[in-house]
């Protein structure tokens, strides 16, 4: 659903159905808080009701004992409505942020499990708002929207049934301004939604341009890019600053329309209320009730278009939310196969794949890996080689032909035991803000400390991991920061390794460190390929010369397959990428 489909409708029943399945863990909140709103609006007509009683009986009277026992009275009743209000808002706000809280893990539960494609052409900023902001706003639906519309609702109908009960002519005076009341809410509430719809617009759209330019803040300034960048978010802050204030023009304008409405009503009822008075129709105390009532008719009004606003920018929040969570671009899960031991045996038969199904990536692709074999694959940017082993792991699903791991097709795998065979060694090492052991077992707790300690050796890693501040538990910051390239690479060959995989990939996993640093590493490689299937992929030819095999890729179609020796011989592909590195290397 894009933007501009969104409707932004205040009553959308399907949504409000689809919100209220949430709610039912914590019904027994949810039903504390409908009693208590009942209460709220059943006592909210005591205390004019006693301040008539009072004046009509006790002030004009000049009884000075009852009129202290009606204070007394007034006073408890002041506290029974505290306490009631204290509770209610408790019972409401824990309400809505369990209930955010259960959404916001399940968003995030949608997110991780969607297809890499998904993200491709999704910016990250607008996953992040949907998962923040715009669940913030959503939970203000559950603390401060639907139960208490319901009141306002409520102590309303009991106002006005009091009111009618009371003097029922001087109800229907006091009502006379009400239709402009009614055209006024109307145009305002269609005003405030178009307006709504652009702020969360704006938001989403501030959230994208501040992610992707703190993430990018390198490229900003080593091409010194400062002050474009800073005028691009001058215009979109200032468009974000300028939705905000539409609506802050609409509050303006309508609340003073309230209250101007609100006077003509409270004049009708002193012109007309005197009048009785003077004609002993009614009581004094029935007018000074009445004014009472009316404050407390506008009020809830007033709160009612509060809240029928929240409730707007709720469904706002709530259709984008669920348009996330109706997503359905997840891999499926299609096989149950988790066989107890794998060999390592990968064929690719007439393989074709495409990221938009317009250009092939992939034509035809067609190789086998033995159990313990090494597959090189090289050829220059856009040859397909990072998208063979995307498919590999179903990260994309391949358009045509069949993918086989120990002769069965990978999709009667069950997926998370396919990809828990697979370990991938990618060129951009990812580490979390965490600790280098939290980084290297990601969590699970089935790898002890000694497994890691014990692998870092393996991979001669444990010696400066070692001399980091804290050791295994040094935070390595955002990204891995504190770590130099070569570092943060052997802590991912940690991470491969104690994971155990049957079947390795290397994504160029050294072609961002420089030569010496690539030796230093280059037994942790040997090491980490030893008894394992392993794909490498590989800009410096050097790095392969032992591999079994090597297959040689341009536009999506294999050239070549043999060993480093056998493709020099064909004087082909691999002998020209050969004989272009190395003699630009000046050896």
């Amino acid at each position: 659903m894009s933007q501009d489909k969104i409707t932004g409708k205040t009553y959308d029943v399907n949504l409000l159905r689809r919100m209220s399945r949430y709610m039912r863990p914590y019904h027994v909140t949810f039903w504390i808080s409908v009693v208590l709103t009942i209460l709220l609006a059943a006592v909210a007509p005591a205390l004019p009701m006693l301040i008539q009683h009072t004046l009509d009986n006790y002030i004009l009277n000049f009884d000075t004992a009852g009129l202290s026992y009606m204070l007394m009275a007034m006073l408890a009743l002041v506290v029974v409505q505290t306490l009631i209000r204290y509770y209610h808002t408790l019972m409401t706000n824990t309400l809505g942020q369990s209930v955010i809280r259960d959404i916001r893990i399940q968003v995030f539960n949608h997110i991780v499990q969607l297809r890499l494609k998904y993200f491709d052409r999704t910016a990250l900023g607008k996953l992040i708002t949907r998962t923040i902001s715009d669940l913030e706003t959503l939970s203000n639906i559950f603390s401060e929207g639907l139960i208490q519309i319901i009141g306002d609702l409520l102590q309303l109908a009991v106002i006005l049934g009091v009111m009618f009960y009371s003097d029922w002519k001087l109800t229907l005076i006091v009502l006379i301004p009400m239709p402009l009341m009614i055209a006024a809410t109307y145009v305002f509430k269609e005003a405030m939604k178009a307006a709504f719809i652009d702020v969360r617009k704006w938001v989403s759209n501030l959230n994208t341009f501040l992610q992707e330019h703190i993430t990018g803040v390198g490229i900003i300034q080593y091409f010194a890019r400062e002050k474009q960048e800073m005028d691009k978010f001058k215009e979109i802050n200032a468009q974000h600053r300028n939705a905000h204030i539409r609506t802050n023009w609409y509050f303006s304008i309508f609340f003073p329309v309230l209250e101007i409405i609100m006077a003509i009503s409270l004049g009708l009822l002193v012109w007309f209320g005197a009048k009785q008075i003077m004609g002993d129709v009614i009581s004094p105390g029935v007018v000074v009730a009445f004014i009472m009532y009316i404050n407390m008719i506008f009020r809830p009004i007033r709160e009612l278009i509060d809240k029928f606003n929240t409730l707007q920018m709720g469904m706002v929040s709530a259709e984008r939310i669920f348009e996330v969570l109706d997503t359905n671009e997840m891999t499926p899960n299609l096989g149950t196969l988790k066989p107890g031991h794998i060999k390592g045996e990968i064929t690719f038969k007439h393989v074709w794949f495409a990221y938009n199904d317009e250009s092939w990536v992939l034509r035809d692709v067609n190789f086998s890996v033995q159990p313990g074999e090494t597959l090189a694959l090289v050829g220059a940017t856009g040859a397909g080689k990072s998208s063979t082993i995307n498919i590999l792991s179903r990260f994309y699903e391949i358009n045509k032909g069949e993918i086989l791991l120990d002769g069965a097709n990978i999709r009667e795998y069950d997926l998370d035991y396919l990809r828990n065979t697979i370990a991938t060694v990618l060129q951009d090492v990812f580490l979390f803000s965490d600790t280098v052991i939290n980084n290297i077992t990601l969590g699970d707790p089935s790898i002890s400390r000694e497994q890691v300690i014990e692998a870092a050796k393996e991979v001669g890693a444990h010696d400066f991991i070692m001399r980091l501040p804290g050791g295994y538990d040094y935070d390595v910051k955002e990204r891995g920061a504190t770590l130099s390239a070569g570092q943060a690479q052997l802590i991912s060959f940690i991470r491969a390794l104690v994971h155990d995989p049957r079947i390795l990939i290397l994504d160029e996993a050294t072609s961002s460190v420089d030569t010496e640093t690539e030796e230093m590493i280059q037994s942790a490689i040997d090491n980490l390929m030893r008894g394992r299937t392993s794909i490498v992929i590989a800009h410096r030819l050097s790095t392969i010369q032992k591999a079994d095999k090597i297959i040689v890729l341009d536009k999506g179609e294999i050239k070549e397959i043999g060993t480093h020796q056998e493709l020099l011989s064909f004087e082909g592909y691999y002998k020209k990428l050969y004989d272009l590195q190395f003699h630009s290397a000046g050896i």
